[in-house]
């Protein structure tokens, strides 16, 4: 693997799931730079937008195990994480592996499920591990959780637990599509096409395992000037300051920006990181670790507003 090769290999998935998935495009290269980064990713929006769609079709393209978890009311932490049985054969207790042990794991609706059961996925997440029964159990890597939820507004969801949400590097927003796409997507229907039977869309398989792994090294490659760190770290340091903020970013939003935006600068086939590429991901990283005054949320002010205002705040870096 070299590193010219990741544009290549970044614009072969995105055209194979936008076979399917019309439209979008922020939220499938999204998805594909926090894949090649090993960055896990919480996308927000109304039921119907093809979230779920979305991750059916990247496991499609990306041959890796994959598993999907529905989450509701009466979801467990054990079935996540799975659970130690006796064997009465054996006369010993044995692990039962939950659907964390994969390589993409789905958690749909994950606001569905009391903050118990979300916050299973903290060590997981973190440290790709599970403990149970004082035993600790590597999962195999690569590994990234893709979570979806609906607005927290809606009726029957729970907000999640800060400390998972920061576990997240980035935070996608879906928006209902644009008229033209939408009658693209009609198109599919029209056609004999259902993305519910994907082998409607002649999709081929780009990447495996092995091959992800191989990009999240190569991408190491990629020269961040030491005039960019300083420059995620104004942006970090004016977040947190910033008048209407009053929780700013962890040290980890910091070191996630570093990371994706080696893996954005590969996927756009350079091998160094420019103030343009943290500009773009700033708000992916960004909106969802930052916590407004309440004073400001009652004015209208959202995450993403005051983003773009500490961006221009924040005087970027001359090449």
């Amino acid at each position: 693997m070299e590193l010219s090769d990741v544009k290549r290999l970044f614009d072969d998935v995105v055209e194979q799931i936008g076979k399917v998935v019309i439209g979008q495009v922020e939220l499938v290269e999204g998805v594909v730079i926090a894949l090649f980064a090993e960055g896990s990713v919480l996308i927000e929006g109304p039921p119907g937008l093809g979230k779920t769609l979305l991750v059916n079709v990247m496991s499609k393209t990306v041959s890796c195990q994959f598993r999907r978890v529905q989450f509701t009311p009466d979801l467990m932490p054990s079935d996540l994480t799975g659970h130690s049985i006796y064997d009465m054969k054996q006369q010993a207790f044995s692990f039962n592996q939950g659907p964390v042990f994969t390589n993409i794991l789905l958690t749909d609706e994950i606001n569905r499920s009391p903050p118990k059961t979300q916050s299973a996925l903290l060590e997981v997440m973190q440290e790709q591990q599970v403990s149970v029964d004082g035993k600790t159990h590597v999962l195999q890597r690569p590994f990234l959780v893709i979570a979806t939820q609906n607005p927290i507004e809606h009726e029957g969801t729970y907000p999640l637990p800060e400390a998972q949400v920061d576990r997240f590097m980035f935070k996608l927003l879906v928006d209902y599509p644009a008229p033209a796409d939408e009658v693209d997507i009609l198109g599919h229907y029209a056609s004999g096409k259902d993305p519910r039977r994907l082998s409607d869309f002649d999709l081929r398989p780009v990447l495996g395992s092995e091959d992800v792994l191989a990009i999240q090294n190569v991408v190491k490659q990629v020269i961040v000037e030491p005039k960019i760190l300083k420059y995620i770290v104004d942006i970090l340091d004016a977040s947190r300051k910033w008048g209407s903020v009053t929780v700013g970013p962890s040290p980890r939003a910091g070191v996630n920006m570093l990371l994706a935006a080696r893996t954005l600068a590969a996927s756009r086939g350079r091998d160094f990181v420019t103030p343009d590429d943290v500009k773009e991901l700033a708000p992916w990283i960004l909106r969802h670790r930052l916590r407004l005054r309440p004073e400001a949320e009652l004015e209208g002010g959202t995450p993403d507003e005051t983003i773009r205002a500490i961006l221009e705040s924040v005087e970027a870096p001359k090449s």
